[in-house]
């Protein structure tokens, strides 16, 4: 029976979300943030779950687990896997279904949580603070701005429309007609940042939108706007985003995604009274869960069975 190792599960849940009986099968909680630690632990293991982006899968990790004969990744995309050195070691990549609803839902806790400002009254509460010491934002008459206008762009889009906003939305392939089909209207990115009270990030990290928000693009923004990342950290320049939130060029920022994950203890994002930080929450729901870990062993089955299924490399 092969071995196959769960890593990431921070929640300890994987185990009892699906049946691993083809499989001997063991969780990992604690994240490796050292490959040679990574590389003792897995050695043994010939079938890898990984979770989303938590811990990558680069050339000198597949070099260093020669036993590796399958890896199964939540999502259907994952960026920190190098599925050309898959490839080259004889590794199989398949991935699984993930909704799309659960980040929008969760941009949506990190914009209200920044309009009413809940971190700083709800932490007031808690520590016997004074009662009400700031004046909420209006949603309702106010400018939304969608960097991307894909699947979570358009939930994005119908859900701010039913808050009564204005939407507006720029990406570099985006057409008007598909703008007038959700009733939002196309502006330039010069636009998007210059109009909006709240600028919602909603594009794939690629070579093209690396760094797309950076210090220019945030000197644009009003000074009671607010940035909101649940994309990928790496689409916003996080050294010029620090900057604007420290010299209180925008009003703050709601980050769910981080260059580094997880975060390191006293790092400034931490920190910042203007920053409403989460840690990588965007996907992790019960329905998701359910879904990665009910997809992951159907991949194992099917690897087993020799008729792999969705897959990547």
């Amino acid at each position: 029976m092969l071995r196959c190792a769960i890593l990431d599960d921070y929640q300890s849940v994987g185990l009892g979300l699906a049946d691993w009986s083809r499989v001997r099968a063991t969780s990992f909680s604690t994240h490796f943030t050292d490959i040679d630690e990574l590389a003792a632990a897995l050695a043994d293991f010939d079938i890898i779950v990984i979770m989303r982006e938590r811990t990558p899968f680069t050339a000198e990790v597949f070099e260093r687990l020669p036993r590796l004969r399958l890896l199964v990744t939540t999502g259907m995309r994952n960026a920190s896997v190098d599925l050309e050195a898959a490839r080259a070691h004889g590794v199989v990549v398949c991935g699984t279904a993930s909704s799309s609803i659960p980040p929008a839902e969760m941009t949506w806790a990190l914009i209200l949580g920044l309009a009413r400002h809940l971190l700083p009254e709800a932490t007031a509460m808690r520590s016997d603070g004074p009662w009400q010491s700031t004046i909420g934002m209006d949603l309702h008459g106010s400018t939304l701005g969608l960097l991307g206008l894909g699947k979570i762009g358009s939930q994005m889009a119908r859900i701010g429309q039913a808050f009564g906003m204005d939407v507006i939305a720029w990406s570099q392939h985006l057409t008007k007609t598909r703008t007038d089909e959700l009733g939002v209207r196309l502006a330039t990115k010069d636009e998007l940042f210059t109009e909006s009270d709240v600028v919602s990030v909603h594009l794939v990290l690629s070579a093209r939108t690396r760094g797309l928000v950076g210090k220019r693009e945030l000197s644009l923004m009003r000074p009671g706007a607010y940035l909101v990342n649940t994309s990928r950290a790496a689409i916003v320049d996080q050294a010029a985003l620090a900057a604007a939130l420290r010299e209180g060029l925008i009003a703050g920022a709601g980050l769910d995604v981080f260059e580094t994950e997880p975060l390191p203890a006293g790092h400034e994002l931490r920190t910042l009274p203007n920053v409403l930080a989460t840690p990588h929450l965007g996907y992790v729901t019960a329905g998701n869960y359910h879904r990665y870990f009910r997809e992951a062993v159907q991949d194992i089955d099917a690897f087993l069975d020799g008729t792999p299924i969705r897959v990547l490399s």
